[in-house]
């Protein structure tokens, strides 16, 4: 009786031992697919390496599937934490002036013209009382006109400038009210690269400096989540290409046409490295330059790009979360070609130029190198189409002997011009 509820126990614990190890076991499909892998692979004595070298990959891959989603959140994340980007295109003639605000942030790129006020009363109409930087392209009057006003009207915490220098009053005047106003003074350079809240300054441009004002204006890529602006002065086509060059992606949504809209910029292989949606100039109604020029306005416009000046628009003003963009406009109009405006080629020669300039006044009286017009201040020798729009960039002078600092001016054509008697500062 002992002998056979002693084998009965038995029967019964080896009955249940193998019942716990069947449940244990692997799916059988998922083991015969192991071992037809081991069976491809180097045989029994690295069955179990290769099994753990599957492992391992296995691994590695959900590793790498995890990091990529967690950037993806990453990324998301920052847009959906972007509070909103307002840049404003200021309405100020023939001169160049951009706000932009952002979160806690507003930056002032270019400060309009000389003879005007608009900046500080734009800025003012938009509850500005600090400006954590405010950036000048370049020294003429017409883009660092207002700068001493401005700094002595806001807390400007930083000023960018090219380095290039004029003789002008009113660029002497701004760089001293700079000086003394207690903000920081900064030459970026191509390449460097500056954080503001979510907003990204990449410097474009210019590498170092020459004395050549336009050609060296401070260009630079403002990146506002997925939302880029190009902004590049009064960069000639020369420099476009340059920047083209310089191992930075150019590709933006929103760019500001250089000087105003000039056929001297835009080259058309430059906006097909930046391919813009949309494309903005800063110039005076009817103004004397003819800006924007025809030729511009046709290429834009044919490459589909969606074109607003503030000579016809007024004020444009760009709202954007950094993901999509709104873009409002002071006034309705429409932009069309000007074809009696065409601009001269930068490439003209000197003695075509003078050619050019040998009528005399037929009124008698001097040229006001200070408020005369493009046309008019041609009358004088050696200014010609070219020289005559930077003659007016670089308003004002304290004198003819100021007209050195337009390219090609020299002191034996100083003197020149001073012996015809024509040129005048009243």
């Amino acid at each position: 009786m002992k002998n056979h509820l002693f084998l009965s126990m038995l029967i019964a614990i080896l009955l249940i031992a193998c019942g716990q190890g069947i449940k244990e076991q692997p799916n059988p499909d998922q083991t015969n697919e192991t071992v037809t892998e081991d069976q491809h692979s180097s045989g029994v004595d690295s069955s179990n390496t290769s099994e753990e070298t599957e492992q391992t990959d296995e691994e590695e891959i959900n590793s790498e599937e995890v990091s990529t989603t967690t950037d993806a959140e990453e990324k998301t994340a920052n847009n959906e934490s972007l509070t909103g980007l307002e840049v404003h295109y200021i309405d100020v003639g023939q001169a160049d002036a951009t706000l932009l605000q952002f979160e806690e942030f507003t930056i002032l790129f270019d400060t309009g013209d000389w003879r005007g006020n608009q900046v500080v009363n734009y800025l003012q109409s938009q509850h500005v009382s600090t400006l954590d930087l405010v950036i000048v392209s370049h020294p003429d009057a017409d883009h660092v006109g207002q700068l001493e006003d401005v700094v002595q009207t806001f807390d400007v915490g930083e000023v960018w400038m090219s380095g290039n220098e004029s003789t002008s009053k009113t660029f002497q005047n701004a760089l001293e009210a700079v000086l003394t106003s207690g903000a920081d003074y900064y030459e970026p350079r191509t390449g460097e690269s500056f954080e503001m809240g979510n907003m990204n300054i990449e410097v474009i441009y210019p590498d170092k400096i020459t004395g050549k004002t336009n050609e060296e204006s401070i260009s630079a890529l403002f990146t506002y989540g997925d939302v880029k602006f190009l902004f590049t002065g009064d960069a000639d086509t020369n420099s476009e290409r340059r920047m083209m060059n310089v191992g930075i992606n150019l590709d933006a949504d929103i760019l500001q046409l250089g000087h105003h809209g000039s056929s001297t910029s835009s080259d058309p292989s430059f906006i097909e490295a930046v391919s813009p949606d949309v494309a903005i100039y800063s110039a005076g109604a009817d103004n004397s330059y003819g800006h924007p020029h025809a030729e511009v306005v046709s290429h834009i416009q044919n490459l589909g790009i969606k074109l607003f000046g503030t000579d016809v628009h007024g004020t444009i003003i760009i709202e954007t979360d950094g993901k999509e963009y709104d873009i409002l406009t002071n006034k309705d109009g429409t932009i069309s070609p000007k074809s009696n405006h065409s601009a001269t080629n930068t490439n003209e020669t000197t003695e075509k130029e003078e050619k050019s300039n040998q009528s005399s006044n037929p009124s008698g009286s001097c040229v006001n190198i200070n408020s005369a017009s493009v046309e008019e201040v041609q009358q004088i020798k050696h200014i010609g189409t070219v020289r005559a729009e930077e003659l007016i960039e670089k308003r004002p002078y304290k004198s003819v002997d100021g007209l050195s600092a337009i390219n090609g001016i020299g002191p034996a054509r100083i003197q020149d011009i001073k012996d015809e008697g024509i040129a005048c500062v009243e």
